[in-house]
């Protein structure tokens, strides 16, 4: 993935501003479309102030957002999305709206363009929903359980059908529990903020049992670009992969390992109950990555070194 001339929408945001760095490094020229409506440009402006990166402000859900684009990309890599599982319950129309409207319009445009690749960030656990056999491998029957999920096979699912009915090569990585530096969601984003607002007790929704995989998201960048890499050799015209890790940590090991990365001891646990944490929550998700490690990827970062990486970052913001 070098020399290429490469679109990322969404890409002022936490897994997409670390995309935009890498794809950077790697010498692409690299383009980014984004709303910023939960974001804004501060993990890419030091690119755009470089002349490293151009950004462009537009919403994947208007067509006229794409008349402000270039049409000789060789890569689009589509991580915009309504990433918020939980809201998705109460807002289904909003989910839809952001991440299967949108994901059509964009294949639209790209089905147009011809590039070389379109590599789409998907889901893992809300995807495949509640199994019983683990790990998760690709095969699993997808089931999800969540608008939010729903909006992710549907997006997979048009993906599909415009890579075969017009030929071009398309990928997509269901990726794990992704957090680290630059993320301001999910469980451990949610701990760290309690522990600092009450050191002494906190709050864990669901029974504290559910497990499941998580993933640093500098191994996610690394996946995501080898799997689009991996287009040039792919036989199908659309192909999936998860990108996981095989640890997979309970709710509440991960409260205990955080407490201790923040020297506290002896907090006291309080659970909501229930199996699940919220209704569309998948309370276990351990995807095999087995397919993907044939193509020569691996996790490098273990889930303790991980938190402590994600920990001192938020210390300093």
């Amino acid at each position: 993935m070098k020399n290429n001339k490469i679109l990322i929408t969404g890409g002022a945001g936490f897994i997409g501003s670390h995309l935009v760095d890498k794809l950077i490094e790697l010498e692409n020229d690299v383009y980014v479309l984004d709303n910023l409506m939960t974001t804004d440009t501060r993990y890419i402006q030091p690119q755009i102030d470089k002349k490293l990166c151009k950004f462009i402000k537009g919403d994947l859900r208007f067509q006229k957002t794409f008349e402000k684009l270039p049409k000789d990309f060789d890569y689009i890599f589509h991580l915009a999305a309504d990433p918020n599982v939980k809201n998705s319950v109460n807002e289904p129309i909003n989910s839809f709206n952001h991440n299967v409207l949108g994901t059509l319009y964009l294949l639209e445009y790209t089905r147009k363009i011809k590039p070389k690749g379109f590599i789409f960030a998907s889901s893992g656990g809300t995807l495949y929903g509640d199994v019983e056999k683990f790990p998760i491998s690709e095969n699993e029957p997808l089931k999800p359980i969540s608008p939010y999920g729903a909006s992710k096979v549907a997006c997979e699912a048009y993906i599909s059908a415009y890579a075969n009915a017009y030929e071009f090569k398309a990928v997509s990585g269901r990726y794990a529990n992704i957090f680290g530096e630059r993320s301001t969601h999910g469980v451990i984003f949610d701990f760290y903020n309690k522990l600092k607002q009450n050191p002494k007790k906190l709050e864990i929704l669901g029974d504290g049992k559910q497990q499941k995989s998580y993933l640093h998201v500098f191994d996610c960048v690394e996946g995501t670009i080898l799997i689009g890499d991996n287009l040039k050799e792919q036989r199908l015209w659309y192909d999936y992969y998860n990108i996981g890790s095989n640890e997979w940590i309970t709710v509440e090991k991960i409260a205990l390992i955080l407490e201790n990365e923040l020297g506290l001891k002896d907090v006291q646990h309080v659970y909501t109950g229930g199996q699940k944490g919220w209704i569309g929550d998948v309370h276990k998700s351990l995807l095999s990555i087995e397919k993907i490690q044939k193509l020569g990827w691996r996790p490098k970062i273990n889930f303790e070194e991980a938190i402590k990486r994600y920990v001192g970052w938020l210390k300093i913001q």
